[in-house]
């Protein structure tokens, strides 16, 4: 088990599973991301332009490391439907220490 890993957890909401499939196919093949996974049937409630809306869509768990965070962020603003994109990251504190290296070669880090 590795600790204090630069490995992020990035979460981001998209509008359908097309979106999120596009979305990771394009920063898991640029090398932002060693992965992503897209997790059907969310329901979203959220308060937009001074309304409560309620939407399905579907969430994006994508795993990177720290020296990508910045360049993934940006590209996934770019790439998104939305105006304003979910795209909150994670620290994760501890993994195994295979899978948080394999993270960092897969992204760059390495």
């Amino acid at each position: 088990m590795q600790s204090e890993t630069d490995v992020r957890v990035v979460l981001v909401t998209a509008p359908d599973h097309d979106a999120a499939v596009e979305l990771v196919r394009a920063l898991v093949g640029e090398e932002l991301a060693a992965c992503g996974n897209i997790v059907s049937g969310v329901t979203s409630i959220f308060r937009w332009e001074g309304e409560v809306q309620e939407d399905p869509e579907v969430l994006v768990i994508l795993k990177t490391h720290r020296s990508a965070l910045s360049s993934l962020v940006e590209r996934t603003a770019a790439l998104h439907p939305y105006d304003v994109p979910e795209v909150l990251a994670l620290p994760v504190t501890e993994g195994l220490s295979s899978y948080v290296e394999w993270v960092g070669r897969e992204c760059g880090a390495s």
